[in-house]
């Protein structure tokens, strides 16, 4: 792309070759077999500097702009979308909310296992009854001088069971809404937690997804990232994880693209490629169209981004384009493959399920529109009687 420099333009160009020579030939199995993707594979990502692109040098990390760092997910969600995830989390997900709001022991103690590919932080916000509306949540947690004990369930965590830490959306006393709520990381193996079967989902599989119980589960109070009353802090990371979803939409839609544009020049009916006719031709090109508005929308928000938080408005923009996007041009590419669109081995049919995860992932399109009128407008719309 003309938009890259030379830098970012080589950067690109290693993260493609490793992802396709390590990873493209093993993301049809993976997905078939649902298989996690291996902590030692994050170590090799980690040890070319690809992992965790936008954590800061002092803690191990690239020290790279967020734009950089999607550049390098794009290309392994390409390839194959389980090697993407820990890059993903690394660079767009909750290790970045340390990195932002996290003291500077929070930040030593943390971060470079993250950055080394030792362990996974898994973001857990989701519960049985709060959903959309998080600050519903109910899952509690309770200070007693240098400890915090925590009490619920969680549900929808994309890496329960598979991650090493969760940072956790938790209630601090009885203070209604947002204003109650702040996050505290937990150790995977930290008694009193416990995690339910893994969920047999539509895509995404290997990332794994479990119901998360907490039992008297005690953690020390360093351990807190946002206290009580920072819910705002943990909305603008989100902006930032959006990018991190909607890059993996435009990665899956990019192969779609591609492998689809090689399919209908090769593939031949009634005496001549299918490329030729008319209608093959204007899918494709709504195909095209869709792709390139969607990387225009995703790096224009990382780009301002830089190496902080994006701009609230511009993260769920793309989001929401994104989201739709994708879903769109993997069903148009199994439209134009026809009986091989929807046969596993021409891999088309696991974009899509893919592609419609993603979509729920993260706040979905009818949450993302009520969030760009609000801050369109400048006001805050409440949902709630």
């Amino acid at each position: 792309m003309i938009w890259l420099t030379e830098e970012q333009q080589e950067l690109q160009a290693l993260a493609r070759k490793v992802a396709r020579d390590w990873y493209a030939p093993t993301a049809r199995k993976w997905d078939a077999e649902r298989t996690p993707f291996p902590a030692h594979e994050r170590k090799r990502i980690a040890d070319l500097g690809l992992l965790a692109l936008s954590l800061p040098e002092a803690y191990g990390g690239g020290g790279r702009p967020l734009i950089d760092a999607l550049i390098v997910q794009e290309e392994f969600a390409r390839a194959n979308p389980l090697s993407a995830w820990p890059i993903f989390e690394a660079s767009a997900g909750p290790a970045r909310v340390i990195d932002l709001f996290g003291t500077d022991d929070q930040k030593r103690q943390f971060l470079p296992p993250v950055a080394s590919g030792e362990k996974i932080i898994a973001i857990t916000i989701s519960e049985p009854d709060a959903g959309s509306a998080a600050t519903d949540a109910t899952t509690k947690a309770t200070i007693s001088g240098d400890t915090v004990t925590i009490n619920g369930a969680k549900r929808w965590c994309s890496g329960a069971g598979h991650a090493e830490q969760y940072l956790v959306y938790v209630r601090f006393g009885t203070t209604p809404g947002g204003r109650g709520m702040g996050a505290v990381l937990v150790d995977k193996d930290t008694p009193g937690l416990t995690f339910g079967p893994q969920e047999d989902l539509m895509g995404h599989r290997g990332v794994g997804s479990a119901d998360m119980f907490f039992d008297d589960v005690k953690v020390p109070t360093d351990n807190i990232i946002i206290h009580e009353g920072g819910f705002n802090k943990l909305f603008t990371a989100f902006s930032i994880e959006r990018l991190g979803n909607s890059t993996m939409c435009l990665a899956i839609a990019q192969e779609a693209l591609d492998r689809t544009a090689a399919y209908i020049q090769e593939r031949h009916q009634f005496g001549k490629p299918i490329v030729a006719f008319q209608t093959v031709q204007d899918t494709l090109a709504k195909m095209v169209v869709d792709v390139e508005a969607s990387r225009m929308l995703i790096w224009r928000a990382a780009t301002e981004a830089g190496s902080g938080a994006p701009n609230t408005l511009h993260a769920s923009t793309a989001k929401v384009f994104a989201n739709e996007m994708v879903k769109r041009v993997t069903d148009q590419a199994i439209q134009l493959h026809g009986g091989y669109g929807y046969a596993a081995e021409y891999e088309i049919e696991r974009m899509h399920r893919d592609a419609i995860g993603w979509a729920i992932a993260g706040g979905t399109p009818a949450i993302q529109r009520t969030r760009i009128a609000s801050e369109f407008l400048g006001r805050r719309f409440d949902q709630r009687a």
